[in-house]
């Protein structure tokens, strides 16, 4: 007997406590929320949510507020709101924002009548609010990775975990008075992993429901799937699956265009020496890149394209080398001790990073697929799934696609409740076609493999939808 299918089931908003600023007035608005979003990307600094409420004006008996909310209570932006959410699985996940709660953003779309009131509330973090009213100042020496946390806790003095991958280069720099944020992101692309130093460099700095992360992509990639899914047409989920697909769609295939112009597949980048008034020039390729870096797909088909379109750089950057800046050291006499020892070596290896990173970012989106499954709050931005979809093959009535199956990463979730169901929406991404070796993607197998169990469009705090650039990280402004 095939498992129940859940996607029909209503989840259930335990709580939605909204709070005044200018008194201790808080009305429970439970019952009005007709559709409740909350979005996490790895493209996104800070989690977001939103509710679409509906209100008659009726207020119990002895209630302190009367009439609508928005007047009311009245909702003039800041508002903490406490949240409780769960969803429609045999084992209910929770979504729970009681102990610091999210914060009003905006009130829009709001369509008032004599019957019935209909608006959206936009919600943030505190951490969200907090880094707009916080710069970074300091000078930060050592590795990558650790000053991050150190930026976080200390300058933003979040209460959130910050979960860091460890970075293999140290760099030395100011923060010139930029937002946490900002600098964390900008961080970012400077930072390589631990380990295969020459082709992983790239990381992802976001937020998610357990907290922040910094985290390199190819670690990213290595992960092991937290659940496993099935497309079938069917509605019904097979021994071995997590769930079922309910709807499936390809955002983005390959766009050999956009990713020559991007520098997909090859690179070139200028570095000019002011120190010696030279260049240095450096070319990378996909090609350097096999064997190196993790794949979310099958290693042999990593390179893709036809060789006359990788053989040569179809994109050429520059920078300038910062030889001589920020040497090392805890006061002046050790700064200058080191800079003499030092003074031709650069405070940060751009040649060995800037190229690797600018590919990894753009091979990571190369390809976007988009779907909705019954509701499951413990996905979470950057997990790994596993999915399978089925292919028309004749007299295979249980053949899966080789090519478009197996793992992706979970790029942009947003996870949906309604009064009549509970939902989740993925975009998903990965670098390649194919399934990863090592992996028996039939029922049979996958029943005993363990598994461990764990909106295409991302609405910003400004309302509008995203669709993120496969090439470029989102920064929040200075």
């Amino acid at each position: 007997m095939a498992e129940q299918d859940f996607s029909a089931q209503a989840g259930n908003i335990e709580e939605f406590v909204i709070s005044a600023n200018t008194s201790n007035r808080a009305v429970d608005m439970s019952n009005g929320v007709v559709d409740f979003k909350y979005y996490e990307s790895v493209l996104s600094n800070g989690i977001t949510a939103t509710a679409t409420i509906v209100e008659t004006g009726y207020t119990d008996e002895g209630a302190d507020v009367k009439g609508g909310i928005l007047d009311g209570l009245p909702i003039r932006g800041g508002e903490r709101t406490d949240i409780r959410v769960m969803d429609a699985q045999p084992v209910h996940n929770e979504l729970n924002f009681t102990d610091e709660g999210l914060y009003i953003n905006r009130v829009r779309g709001a369509d008032p009548g004599t019957q019935k009131d209909l608006y959206f509330i936009d919600f943030v973090s505190k951490d969200f609010l907090s880094n707009d009213k916080t710069r970074v100042v300091s000078r930060y020496d050592g590795k990558i990775s650790a000053n991050v946390g150190s930026i976080l806790k200390n300058v933003l003095k979040t209460s959130k975990e910050v979960e860091a991958d460890e970075t293999a280069f140290e760099y030395n720099f100011i923060g010139n008075d930029r937002k946490p944020f900002y600098v964390c992101t900008w961080l970012a692309s400077k930072s390589a992993p631990d380990k295969a130093v020459g082709a992983t460099a790239g990381y992802f700095f976001y937020q998610t429901y357990d907290g922040f992360k910094f985290k390199s992509i190819d670690k990213l990639l290595g992960q092991n799937p937290v659940k496993k899914y099935i497309y079938n047409n069917t509605g019904q989920t097979p021994p071995g699956y997590d769930g079922n697909i309910d709807t499936y769609s390809i955002e983005r295939d390959i766009d050999l265009h956009q990713n020559l112009t991007l520098g997909s597949y090859n690179n070139r980048s200028i570095f000019f020496d002011l120190l010696v008034h030279q260049y240095i020039g450096r070319s990378f390729s996909i090609a350097q890149q096999q064997g190196k870096v993790e794949n979310a797909g099958n290693p042999n088909d990593f390179i893709v394209v036809a060789d006359q379109f990788i053989d040569s750089p179809s994109r050429v950057m520059s920078h300038i080398m910062d030889y001589g800046t920020l040497p090392t050291g805890k006061n002046a006499d050790q700064q200058l001790k080191q800079w003499r020892e030092r003074k031709t070596e650069s405070n940060y290896n751009a040649p060995e990073v800037m190229v690797q990173s600018i590919m990894r970012y753009n091979q990571l989106f190369t390809i976007q697929v988009n779907i909705t499954i019954p509701g499951d709050f413990s996905i979470r931005a950057g997990d790994m799934i596993e999915c399978d979809f089925k292919y028309l093959e004749e007299g295979e009535p249980d053949a899966t696609n080789s090519q478009s199956g197996g793992l992706y990463m979970v790029a942009h979730v947003c996870h949906n409740l309604t009064p009549k169901k509970t939902f989740t929406s993925l975009t998903l991404v990965r670098d390649s076609f194919g399934k990863k070796g090592g992996f028996d993607n039939s029922p049979t197998a996958t029943a005993a493999q363990s598994v461990t169990p764990g909106g295409p469009l991302v609405p910003d705090v400004d309302g509008q939808n995203r669709n993120p650039s496969a090439s470029i990280l989102r920064l929040r402004g200075v």
